[in-house]
């Protein structure tokens, strides 16, 4: 059984030798000199030669397509990365520019503004039934800071220091009702004083003492008039939105808005030393 065997491998691949060589002879003869046998050998090997270039084909495209997914997912990765990181630093230039402008604006703002002045990060917000109050921290010495300084920001009027503790600063914002500013309109130059309603759900204002016979019309810019030396003159304090011309009284009702958007308050400036006289008339006790 065993010899029997040996006999059988053998010739298998005595067959498996002998066909290479066979296919290749019959290949590379002249057609016309083919015999039987190399023409038997050729319809066999054809189909399966066939066969085995369509099998390679496809064996080779996928393995090419295989490669190109692996480079493809590679390089969406790499592509994924860098744009998150191009992204990151479109962001930080994006902040950068916002802090650039807001600086330059504070800067204006010192340039327009005669007299010494502190700068201040706002730190909180503290809104009560009574109160409505900035907490601040000054970047230098707070003893540098008096209660009743004004407190200006790059939109207009804040309000007055209302206590200091050390470099921490509390500020009586323009529309808490215990605040009144000394105005006039811009382009009428009618008189008024704003005063804070005090509303806790918004940021609002009402002008006293404006003359039923004043010019006074909605949208309407009011400045401070530097009466009293509170504020410097021409500081925008709030924009008219309503105006009721009444038939009876000495004065018209005028509602108005706070240039200043104190949801978005965060730095400010402190006016220490006193803005120069201005000139004006005297105004009612009130």
């Amino acid at each position: 059984m065993n010899s029997y065997r040996r006999y059988w491998d053998a010739l298998i691949v005595a067959v498996l030798l002998a066909v290479p060589f066979f296919v290749l002879r019959a290949s590379i003869r002249d057609p016309r000199e083919l015999n039987s046998i190399d023409r038997a050998v050729v319809r066999i090997s054809v189909p399966i030669q066939y066969v085995s270039s369509l099998i390679a084909r496809e064996v080779s495209n996928l393995w090419g397509n295989y490669v190109y997914l692996v480079e493809v997912k590679a390089d969406h990765q790499r592509l994924a990365y860098e744009n998150a990181r191009l992204q990151d630093r479109v962001r930080r230039l994006e902040q950068n520019e916002i802090e650039l402008r807001r600086v330059k604006r504070l800067l204006g703002l010192r340039e327009s503004v005669a007299g010494d002045l502190i700068s201040a990060q706002v730190i909180g917000k503290d809104l009560t039934e009574f109160f409505r109050v900035a907490s601040l921290v000054v970047d230098r010495a707070g003893r540098e800071v008096r209660p009743n300084m004004p407190v200006i920001a790059q939109d207009g009027v804040v309000g007055k220091v209302q206590r200091v503790s050390g470099d921490r600063v509390d500020v009586l914002l323009a529309v808490d009702s215990g605040s009144g500013i000394d105005v006039i309109d811009e382009l009428t130059q009618a008189r008024g004083f704003v005063r804070g309603t005090g509303d806790q759900s918004r940021y609002s204002c009402h002008v006293e003492l404006m003359q039923r016979t004043d010019e006074v019309n909605v949208g309407d810019l009011l400045v401070t008039s530097g009466v009293g030396r509170a504020f410097p003159r021409g500081i925008p304090v709030a924009r008219v939105t309503k105006v009721i011309k009444r038939d009876f009284g000495m004065y018209q009702v005028v509602e108005a808005i706070p240039t200043v958007d104190f949801s978005r308050l965060e730095e400010v400036l402190i006016i220490t030393s006193p803005p120069s006289d201005e000139p004006g008339s005297s105004r009612p006790n009130r």
